[in-house]
């Protein structure tokens, strides 16, 4: 029998439960489109870390709750300087404490070793469109949309927005994303790469957590080399990057679940990895 283990995070904007070796983190404030706010933030980017370096979890599904994914940034709240203490900082002092808190989310994220999947139930917009793009993978539900928004509020990207969809999508077609701001529907996101999958509305959750917990089934060690090999296929040339990859293969054939891997395929069976 599958067990559910519900997760502490300090608050209900943010709830997380861990099955099947999948971590499911919801951002919980339907009310507010799962907009970011001072109490979900730090909770989620606690929740990444801890996930991240988990040894029962094998995979990261982030989904948010009702008809919507995340809406970013709170727009009502930017002219309402309800923070006393960031209205006396000093411009560097901003960027600086932006910078961290990018580090600590999208940053974070993106360097989990584990693959991390988003299921958009509805928009994704801003630095909840980022959020998305830091996830290894995208499915959407039929009724999803994105947009980059910053244009619409006079402001340029955060949260590394510009670097993720450039990488994903291509340079023309991210500054298209960028410059307009313009709503694009889930049909179009898969057809430029931005998601990787639509799927029905009621549909998204089951083959969402499906795909994370056959991830999570996984052998381990190897898909966090695949996931180096793969980071590292943007940031070096091809001889550094083939170099490192016949490393890490080579480390990999001494492993308890290579020889499970191999034994499984003579005995015609599911391989079960121990993570090792």
């Amino acid at each position: 029998m599958t067990t559910e283990t519900r997760i502490d995070t300090g608050t209900d904007e943010l709830l997380c439960v861990i099955r099947d070796h999948v971590a499911t983190i919801t951002l919980n404030r339907p009310e507010a489109r799962n907009a970011f706010s001072d109490t979900l933030t730090p909770a989620l980017r606690s929740m990444i870390k801890s996930f991240g370096e988990n040894p029962e979890v094998g995979a990261l599904l982030l989904t948010g709750a009702g008809t919507a994914f995340c809406a970013g940034g709170n727009v009502k709240g930017m002219g309402a300087h309800r923070d006393k203490k960031k209205l006396e900082m000093s411009y560097d002092e901003k960027v600086a404490d932006l910078q961290e808190r990018q580090r600590l989310l999208t940053g974070a994220l993106a360097s989990v070793r584990k693959p991390t999947i988003a299921a958009l139930p509805g928009p994704a917009v801003g630095a909840g469109l980022a959020l998305a793009l830091a996830c290894d993978i995208r499915l959407a539900a039929q009724s999803a949309f994105v947009s980059t928004g910053y244009v619409r509020v006079a402001l340029s990207g955060d949260y590394g927005i510009a670097w993720l969809l450039t990488r994903l999508v291509g340079t023309s077609r991210a500054r298209e994303l960028m410059f307009t701001g313009d709503k694009v529907d889930a049909a179009r996101c898969e057809a430029i790469g931005l998601v990787n999958r639509v799927v029905p509305d009621d549909k998204l959750q089951a083959e969402a957590f499906a795909l994370a917990r056959s991830m999570a089934e996984g052998p381990t060690l190897a898909l966090r080399y695949i996931k180096d090999n793969l980071d590292e296929a943007l940031q070096f040339d091809f001889a550094t990057a083939r170099d490192h990859e016949a490393e890490r293969l080579v480390r990999l054939t001494t492993t308890a679940d290579h020889k499970e891997a191999v034994q499984a395929f003579i005995d015609k069976r599911k391989p079960v990895f121990r993570g090792s």
